[in-house]
Formats: C-alpha cells, sequence, structure tokens
C-alpha cells in the first residue's frame, strides 16, 4: 500500500502500482506546463466522499512506496488515466485494463 500526499496534509493510501501509475502521468502533466485537477474516493474512515486538489508546478506532492520494488507501468492504463487528466474533469483513477503486450514496460517508461 502506497501514499500520495499533498501539500503536507492531504493524503490518500493507495496501491504502490495505483501511485506509480498516477505519478507518471502528474509528472507528465506537470513536465508540460498543464495543471489540473485530481479527484480520488475517500476511505470510510474519512466518510467515503471525495476529495479533489489543484495539481500545478508549485504544488508539494509526495509519492511514498511501501514495496521494496517498483511496479511494472501498463501502457494502456497510462493512456486511460492521461485520457481523464486531459477531460474537464480531470485526472480520476479508472480501473486498470489487461494489457495487450506481453511483458509491461519498465517503472522508469515516460508517457
Amino acid at each position: 500500500m502506497g501514499k500520495f500526499i499533498y501539500e503536507r496534509d492531504v493524503k490518500v493510501d493507495l496501491e504502490d502500482r495505483v501511485v506509480l501509475h498516477v505519478q507518471r502521468v502528474i509528472e507528465t502533466k506537470l513536465r508540460r506546463g498543464e495543471p489540473f485537477a485530481f479527484t480520488w474516493k475517500d476511505d470510510a474512515s474519512v466518510g467515503h466522499g471525495r476529495t479533489t486538489v489543484w495539481v500545478h508546478r508549485n504544488a508539494s506532492l509526495v509519492y511514498k512506496y511501501y514495496g521494496s520494488r517498483p511496479p511494472g507501468l501498463n501502457p494502456q492504463w497510462l493512456e486511460a488515466l492521461m485520457f481523464t487528466a486531459n477531460s474537464p474533469n480531470g485526472l480520476y483513477i479508472v480501473p486498470e485494463p489487461a494489457s495487450t503486450s506481453a511483458k509491461t514496460a519498465s517503472a522508469d517508461a515516460v508517457v
């Protein structure tokens, strides 16, 4: 289980694999100078609602991984997440599609 932390106060627990894919999408958007909204569903412990943050180049972002090895990247999932990030509603987590390639890309791949 990993963690995404925004501005030191807003935190969400996500699987390491989700965190890695979200990180790659965020890095790509910010590298292009494209701020956007990121929304996720809150856990029952914080009320079953939703949280949305505005991701921009000056935001303090932390990606915490608990696994010792980086998970592989699924190019189809990166594409699906990037599609949401480019929409008016901004980035939100969609289910991971089955990878059509025999191997997933390395964790160092860029979107």
